[in-house]
């Protein structure tokens, strides 16, 4: 339906302009594209460096109109765009992701629903809508952790419960939305795996990254994981295998949790990931290239890690009393820099990361450790 490869030189369109739109406009635009961005918010990151801004809602037809008219294709930056405005570009133009897949994956029942149905393993859960299906929730279902089913992020909209009490007053204070009830696992560890896919249905996956995070966010991605290599094996199997069963074409992200050496798939996120920055300096192609690549039709790039890497993700808390010392940060042998440029640093907005790559992973470790307490400005 559409001509492959789009060649450098073209227009490229995203629908967003968070960190994640601005790093896709500087891969691309390294590569000789230029990019056009929509996003309603004036001051999103990707507005600086855009060639062409557009502020508009992801649904306005007219500002649409303007990406179908002048791009060659179009991507996204995040999960919550209107399908319906990917499935209007597609008829035109090439879309990737495509709106069938976001449409999934950006509504939390309708994911664990297609994971169930394909036999993907995933903890228990329940959706819960109505007062009657709250009632109806068994005793073993506990502990839990109640989520939105749509629009949750960064540990937002995410209740846990330890009985239907708990329960009752947690669905009460996300006013009665949709939610799903998912069952805690005892925990011994998440880990995360990129996956990218091609129109032609080439797929390869990045090394798996081992997360850690704090109240809910991400805070560090350990790369290599530190898990048995079977384990990490039959996680980028699964990724593989859930990129197919979806017929995917773009960036995917697989969020895993271990538990008692077995392996749960948590969430599916259809754009770079948080989790897959480190890819920027330490694989042979960083996730954002690769994004580039799949929208225009050009071959995979090489994914190998070049390098043990550790990312750190920088909130706006690290701005509370003081300017955060960037210089002492910078000390640290192998450490790189990420602003997004975002206005206001405010509490658990991410305004940036830092990566610090290191033959050695534990030294790696260590000075994450140490821009840990810069950026916390413990003396």
């Amino acid at each position: 339906m559409y001509s492959f490869p789009i060649l450098p030189g073209a227009t490229l369109g995203i629908l967003g302009g968070g960190q994640l739109g601005k790093m896709f406009c500087s891969a691309a635009q390294s590569m000789g594209y230029r990019i056009w961005v929509l996003d309603p918010d004036s001051n999103c990151p990707a507005a600086t460096i855009a060639d062409r801004y557009i502020c508009a809602k992801f649904d306005d037809i007219t500002a649409l109109e303007l990406l179908a008219a002048h791009c060659a294709a179009v991507t996204t930056e995040f999960e919550n765009i209107p399908a319906d405005s990917l499935l209007y570009l597609s008829t035109t133009l090439p879309v990737s992701p495509s709106a069938e897949s976001v449409s999934i994956t950006q509504y939390r029942w309708g994911e664990k629903s297609f994971l169930r149905q394909h036999n993907f393993p995933t903890t228990s859960f329940w959706k819960i809508q109505t007062i009657e299906e709250l009632s109806n929730i068994p005793s073993d279902a506990f502990p839990g952790i109640l989520k939105v089913s749509r629009f949750g992020y960064d540990g937002k909209g995410q209740i846990p419960v330890s009985n239907a009490s708990e329960l009752e007053q947690a669905w009460n204070n996300l006013e009665h939305v949709e939610c799903i009830l998912e069952k805690k696992l005892k925990l011994d560890l998440e880990i995360s795996v990129m996956v990218a896919r091609s129109h032609t249905h080439t797929a390869i996956t990045w090394p798996a990254a081992e997360n850690h995070h704090k109240n809910g966010i991400l805070e560090t991605s350990i790369v290599p994981a530190r898990i048995p290599e079977s384990l990490a094996n039959e996680a980028r199997d699964l990724a593989l295998k859930i990129a197919n069963t979806l017929n995917y074409s773009g960036i995917l992200g697989v969020e895993f949790f271990i538990s008692e050496h077995q392996i749960y798939i948590n969430e599916l996120a259809p754009r770079p990931h948080n989790s897959g920055h480190y890819t920027i300096e330490a694989s042979v192609t960083s996730q954002f290239e690769q994004q580039v690549r799949v929208l225009c039709g050009l071959p995979l790039g090489n994914t190998d890690l070049l390098c043990p890497v550790v990312m750190l993700n920088i909130l706006g808390d690290a701005w509370v009393s003081s300017t955060p010392n960037w210089e002492a940060i910078l000390t640290k042998p192998g450490t790189k820099l990420h602003l997004y440029g975002k206005n206001e640093p405010r509490p658990k907005r991410k305004m940036g990361h830092i990566t610090c790559l290191n033959p050695k992973l534990e030294n790696a470790i260590e000075y994450i450790a140490d821009c840990c307490r810069y950026l916390s400005q413990e003396k």
